[in-house]
Order: C-alpha cells, then sequence, then structure tokens
C-alpha cells in the first residue's frame, strides 16, 4: 500500500507504510516466534492476514485549522492542523463522512482547539463504524460551550449523514494528551451501536473498548472459539471483557462464563448484548481482574486474558500459576510482556499459538496462545 500522506512525510504514524504485506506479515510472525521461543509452542498456526487499507472501524482525529476551514487528521510539530481526510486505512464510511462532519463544524460554529493558545472548543472526532455500516460520532470539547449550537443543527447532521446513528459530545476541559474526558453527552435518541461480528451482536457504547479491525476481531473471536470448544470446560473466566468479544462467543448452554472489566460503559454494553441474546449462563461485573481472581473461592477450568500492552502483570501471573485452571486463554498485543507473564507461569505450558495482524502498516498485532496446566 502506498499513502500520499506518508511519501509527503505529513503523517508517519503508519511506520511500515510502503513495504510489500507479505513481508510485513513474516516479519511480524518471525518476531513473535522469536520471542516466544523459551516457551517452546509446539505448533504455530499460519498467520491471519488483514486486508491492507481500510481496516480501521474507529478514526480518532485531531481537529485543527480554523472554524471556516476545519482540518481532520493530526497536529504537526508546531501544533498546526494536518488534514487526512483521504487516509487510507481508515474505512470507506469514515472517509465519506469526514467532509460532512467539516461542514458541519462549520455550521454549528465550533472553533477547533489550538494547543498554543489553549483556545477554542472541539479538540477530537471520534468515528467508529459498524460492520453494517452505521456510525458513532463523537465530539470531543473542552467545554459545554457549543453543545446548544450542536443540538441546533444536529437535524441537518443527520439528514446528510443518515448513516450516524449514536452522537455524542464529550468533554475533555483539562489541557493534557489523552483522546477523551469522563463525561459523556448523548445527543441521539440510540446510544449504542450495534456491532454484528460473526453470531454474537455486541452493543458498543461510547466510551467501551473495542477491537480495531473488524474483520480480524471476528476471526480471534472465532478461533478462541474453535480452541475451547473441544475443552468443554464447565465454567470460564474472561478477564479484562471489554464489551464481551470473548465470553459471548465462548458462550453455550454447558458452560457458565463470568465477564470482568474496570470500566464501567464496557459491562454495560455487555449486559446489553448478553440481555439480548437471552444468555442465562453469562455474566459481566465492573472490577479489577487481578482483585477479583485473588478474592475468588475457587478457579474456573478456564481463564481467558485480554490484558493492554503492559499484559496481567506478576500478582496475576503468580495466582495463575498457583491455581489450578486447566486451561489459560492468552490474547495479547504486545508479545514482549506475554513472553515476561509466560515465564512467570512455568506450570503453564503453549498448546498452539497464532498471530493475527490487527493493524497492518504498523509494527503491531495480536497474538494468540493457548496454554495447558502441566504436571509437577
Amino acid at each position: 500500500m502506498q499513502c500520499p500522506y506518508f511519501d509527503a512525510w505529513a503523517c508517519r504514524s503508519c511506520s511500515l507504510m510502503g513495504r510489500p504485506y507479505d513481508d510485513q506479515l513474516a516479519e511480524k510472525q518471525a518476531h513473535a516466534e522469536e520471542l516466544l521461543a523459551p516457551f517452546d509452542v509446539p505448533a504455530w498456526l499460519p498467520p491471519v492476514a488483514s486486508v491492507e487499507r481500510d481496516y480501521r472501524n474507529k478514526a480518532k482525529m485531531v481537529v485543527g485549522g480554523s472554524t471556516d476551514a476545519p482540518t481532520i487528521g493530526i497536529l504537526d510539530a508546531d501544533g498546526h492542523g494536518v488534514d487526512l481526510q483521504a487516509c487510507g486505512i481508515c474505512s470507506p464510511g469514515h472517509r465519506a463522512a469526514f467532509p460532512v462532519l467539516a461542514r458541519f463544524i462549520t455550521l454549528a460554529r465550533i472553533a477547533p482547539y489550538d494547543v498554543g493558545t489553549r483556545t477554542g472548543e472541539l479538540k477530537h472526532l471520534i468515528v467508529t463504524e459498524s460492520p453494517d455500516g452505521e456510525l458513532m460520532v463523537r465530539f470531543v470539547l473542552r467545554s459545554t460551550e457549543p453543545l446548544g449550537r450542536i443540538r441546533k443543527h444536529l437535524p441537518t447532521l443527520l439528514a446528510e449523514l443518515p448513516q450516524a446513528r449514536v452522537v455524542t459530545a464529550n468533554l475533555l476541559p483539562e489541557h493534557k494528551a489523552v483522546l477523551e474526558g469522563s463525561d459523556e453527552v448523548v445527543l441521539t435518541e440510540q446510544q449504542t451501536l450495534p456491532m454484528r461480528l460473526n453470531d454474537v451482536t455486541m452493543h458498543l457504547r461510547p466510551q467501551s473498548f473495542f477491537q480495531t479491525n473488524t474483520a480480524i476481531a471476528a476471526a480471534l473471536y472465532a478461533e478462541a472459539r474453535a480452541w475451547i470448544r473441544d475443552l468443554a470446560p464447565e465454567d470460564a473466566w474472561d478477564l479484562y471483557s471489554g464489551v464481551g468479544g470473548f465470553a459471548l462467543h465462548l458462550a453455550d448452554a454447558a458452560t457458565d462464563v463470568t465477564g470482568i472489566e474496570t470500566s464501567v460503559e464496557a459491562v454495560a454494553s455487555a449486559e446489553l448484548s448478553r440481555t439480548d441474546a437471552a444468555l442465562t449462563r453469562v455474566r459481566f461485573a465492573a472490577g479489577d481482574a487481578t482483585a477479583f481472581a485473588l478474592g475468588a473461592e475457587r478457579a474456573p477450568d478456564l481463564v481467558v486474558v485480554n490484558p493492554p500492552r503492559r499484559g496481567i502483570g506478576r500478582e496475576l501471573a503468580d495466582w495463575l500459576e498457583r491455581a489450578d485452571a486447566a486451561h489459560v486463554l492468552y490474547s495479547s498485543c504486545n508479545v514482549a510482556s506475554l513472553a515476561r507473564d509466560l515465564a512467570a507461569m512455568p506450570s503453564l505450558r503453549p498448546v498452539k499459538a497464532r498471530v493475527f495482524d490487527m493493524f497492518p502498516q504498523t509494527t503491531h498485532f495480536e497474538v494468540m496462545v493457548l496454554l495447558e496446566r502441566t504436571a509437577g
């Protein structure tokens, strides 16, 4: 894939841009095998390739420029807006929405935030597209000052962008390098975005985490279900459960599944999905994964962990090493922290592993490993 923004040095976010995709995938596979070599993975399945472009379901764009000429993209080193509305890794739905959103910024007179002077209102646009082409549009604002105008002109936006089913204003008053704040104002009647993967429909709320690459996420969850099917666990935990991707895919009539997630928004999303699917043997709760495990009376047959980049950490790894869970399914977005965690769990040995290329054009990827407890 070639990108004119990358070639012009306007954006260098995709560090592998221009490199043949087969080479990218081979390098990721080699890196994963190298870091996990000390654990003697007996079976590496072929890596799951992504499409090279149009793969992102979530666009996190900085708004710059002026009210009459907003930029949607990133900021340069001097804090000036760089427009990336034609970004090739964003979905076609994103690219179609950006010009409409730029016109709406002008119509509603929402001044882009200026980092240097700390003036203006609109910091980011966060746009998520579902597999069915519906959108969640979030305006990240410094204050509530533009809310009245956004509400006034919202019918115009929805008429021009009918696929926008959820529109919100997120409030981020602090001047700091974060994407969003904690307060969210939902401006539409619909409050969640249905994300249909395989035979599971998840309901995404504004501040809930969801895997960036829809097709690869679907492949990841389907593979997890296939790996677990033959194990037939009576009960399972999904730690760091997010909106319930693994738990909802592992649910069946014979397995009790508990999902634990720190984000209250994500738990609410997962509970709505569970209710809609009438899954009586699945439950979700808000809490810290490590604290939940350490406070439990017993371990389940299966523990699924899908932690952030830092990994599960020594405390949870030590607990898993001591516990009697027969299997652990570990999905990781950072193979270095995965290797560190595996070293702390020598009684859990890899059975098989697979790379899922969640982030083409970058060095990042997902790797999933099935671990089995060994005697002695």
